[in-house]
């Protein structure tokens, strides 16, 4: 017997169900960008490697997947070339092209190569898949969709204000509760000179990112290997195990950093956005340990916790005051968020929290009993698909029982039941598929049945 064929690992089918599941995601989202004035936009798949690598700091460089060259990739290189040159020199000459790593950085290549054709601010929302070269574990894959939402043209804060509100309003609409966590990367680099180890800020933000995932003895060493001195690890404990309300975080912080002109600006912009969203459904909690480790962040940054699951975080983003300038449009900046819609579909799944209209696809299957009776069907479909009602006739004319399967195997709420006599009197037996009550009626009646 053949061996069953396989998918990589990371990635991962979906099941009629599964889509629509991912597709009322996708469609809440899509919905709240538009009332905030989003618009859409797509990029390609693959990217450059010119435009992917060094954006993303040293680990993301590491984890993203290159494309071989297409045609002969060795031409011209000889056997002990191959042999004996690294890894990643190999790469570099094989490998012009890349699959993109997030949303952020071609959406910065799109601004700057279309920048004649945009009106600033301009604000996109894009929601495509992304891929990274990952170790696969729960919640974490190599092939996942983003969906992003950014404006690139102000430096308002009412920007990040905005965004937050946003990302309430999904969560809101989903049902599902969630911690907005918020943090600003000028806080972080004066903490940094704080400690004395400005020089160190990568190294401290990814090492303090990981707190919530690998505990504070384990980041403790990771900044050590890293070259931070006992002394300003030990200096840096008080502040990253800083806790209360988020004033009382702001007041100790401004004491802290009052030495630090980078950092009382943090402090300032942090202030601002926390007093703008006092009616949020959601908590929003300062968090210094906060620290989203990718190199391009500037500003505000954040990420979102689910309350009732223990998974990742579900949302993240931040402002990037230097991304375009990367591409040759220098003083253009930009602040965005990224909703992680893999993670959230686990999160609704668990706490299942998916509308039953938004799962259950046909809402009405006509039987078939042969073929006068599928022609008075076909005539009834037409008329109940144009009031939008989704319906759908078993191909077929099989027994009773079959059909019957096929309704439930679906969960399919309602069945049409069109046999010689209804048909003498132009009427539809409309089976409820729950309770098992029938009902005799016209095509307008059964309309209005359904609709309710």
């Amino acid at each position: 017997m053949a061996q069953k064929p396989s998918i990589p690992k990371g990635t991962r089918d979906f099941s009629p169900v599964e889509m629509a599941k991912r597709n009322y995601i996708f469609d809440t989202i899509k919905e709240v960008y538009a009332l905030y004035g989003f618009q859409q936009i797509e990029t390609p798949a693959m990217e450059n490697l010119s435009t992917l690598m060094g954006k993303y700091g040293e680990e993301g460089d590491k984890l993203l997947f290159k494309i071989l060259n297409s045609g002969d990739f060795l031409h011209g290189m000889t056997a002990d070339e191959v042999t004996n040159t690294s890894t990643q020199k190999l790469a570099a000459k094989f490998c012009e092209k890349g699959l993109r790593y997030d949303l952020t950085v071609p959406f910065a290549r799109y601004v700057v190569q279309h920048r004649e054709e945009l009106a600033l601010p301009f604000k996109r929302y894009q929601i495509q898949p992304v891929w990274r070269a990952d170790r696969p574990q729960k919640g974490r894959y190599r092939e996942f969709y983003q969906c992003d939402a950014d404006v690139v043209g102000s430096d308002s804060l009412l920007n990040e204000v905005e965004l937050m509100q946003i990302i309430d309003t999904v969560f809101t609409r989903f049902g599902v509760r969630v911690c907005i966590k918020i943090n600003n990367r000028k806080i972080l680099t004066g903490i940094a000179e704080m400690i004395g180890q400005a020089d160190k800020i990568v190294d401290i933000t990814v090492a303090i990112d990981k707190l919530d995932k690998i505990g504070l003895e384990a980041v403790n060493a990771e900044l050590a290997e890293g070259g931070v001195p006992a002394e300003a690890i030990e200096k840096l404990q008080p502040i990253i195990q800083l806790s209360g309300t988020n004033q009382e975080k702001l007041q100790t912080m401004r004491e802290v950093l009052k030495e630090s002109e980078v950092g009382l600006k943090g402090i300032e912009e942090t202030e601002h956005i926390l007093s703008k969203l006092t009616d949020l459904n959601n908590e929003i909690e300062m968090d210094l340990t906060l620290a989203r480790g990718l190199n391009y962040y500037t500003g505000a940054i954040f990420e979102v916790k689910a309350l009732d699951v223990q998974i990742g975080s579900i949302t993240g983003g931040g402002r990037y005051d230097n991304l375009t300038g990367i591409f040759g449009m220098p003083g253009l900046s930009g602040v965005g968020i990224s909703f992680g819609a893999d993670r959230i579909f686990d999160v609704l799944n668990q706490l299942d929290l998916y509308p039953k209209e938004a799962v259950n696809a046909t809402q009405l299957l006509f039987v078939n009993f042969g073929e006068s009776e599928a022609d008075f069907c076909l005539q009834a479909l037409k008329n109940v698909r144009a009031a939008g009602i989704r319906a759908e006739i078993y191909p077929d004319s099989a027994k009773m029982k079959k059909q019957m399967s096929y309704a439930n195997a679906k969960q399919i709420p309602f069945v049409a039941i069109v046999g010689e006599s209804e048909m003498a009197e132009g009427k539809i037996n409309l089976k409820n598929m729950a309770t098992g009550e029938q009902k005799l009626v016209n095509t307008e009646d059964m309309i209005a049945e359904l609709r309710k």
